[in-house]
């Protein structure tokens, strides 16, 4: 076992850290900590996720790498959204193949060992507006968007032209009941996150036919 793998078993918080964190426990941010953490990738020990962020392998974590809580720290600031959310939610039935976020600077796509990330920029008034901190076993947190946040990023994010409850259930296989459990004081929080435009009118369409 590599020198890096052992000392991120006793040390590394669910199974990923950065390169700092691998320089403090080694005492070298140069050559020797490179050649440490080259010789752990080399040998599947360790996977590079990004620039600056490892984790163990499914060897030494059996799985236990929380992914959501790993978007946060491949890109930043960022909230699980879109299809990701929704899935978590419970409210489309299919799995979905990649982590899909929200984030404040450009859109970006990230394919690791892990799985694919993918990052969409959504230009917002209030970024954090229906979007909650959720804890994972272990002390870790990721940010979540609502059902409702995520169905207004995904509208914007593929530049769908939806005003009513109508494309939500033919497109995503939404149930009418999800919907109908929707309250005014979510569609309150969520639309003060957007400028006008497609966003603000399709909550603004599916506000008035659920009568909030």
């Amino acid at each position: 076992m590599q020198p890096i793998t052992e000392l991120a078993l006793e040390r590394a918080q669910r199974g990923a850290f950065t390169r700092e964190q691998a320089a403090l426990w080694v005492g070298s941010h140069g050559a020797r900590l490179d050649a440490l953490l080259k010789r752990a990738v080399g040998t599947g020990e360790v996977w590079r996720v990004c620039r600056g962020l490892y984790c163990l392998s499914n060897r030494y974590t059996r799985g236990e790498v929380d992914a959501l809580e790993l978007a946060q720290r491949i890109c930043g600031p960022s909230y699980v959204s879109l299809e990701t959310a929704l899935s978590r939610h419970g409210w489309i039935p299919e799995g979905v193949h990649a982590i899909t976020s929200v984030a404040v600077g450009r859109s970006r796509t990230f394919d690791t060992p892990v799985g694919l990330f993918t990052f969409t920029r959504v230009p917002q008034r209030r970024f954090l507006a229906g979007v909650r901190r959720v804890s994972v076993e272990g002390g870790g947190v990721f940010f979540l968007a609502s059902p409702l946040k995520a169905l207004a990023d995904l509208v914007y994010a593929q530049r769908r032209d939806w005003r009513s409850i109508e494309p939500v259930i033919e497109s995503l296989r939404v149930e009418e009941e999800s919907l109908a459990a929707l309250t005014a004081a979510e569609f309150d929080e969520v639309v003060s996150a957007y400028k006008p435009g497609r966003t603000s009118r399709f909550l603004a369409g599916l506000r008035k036919e659920l009568k909030r």
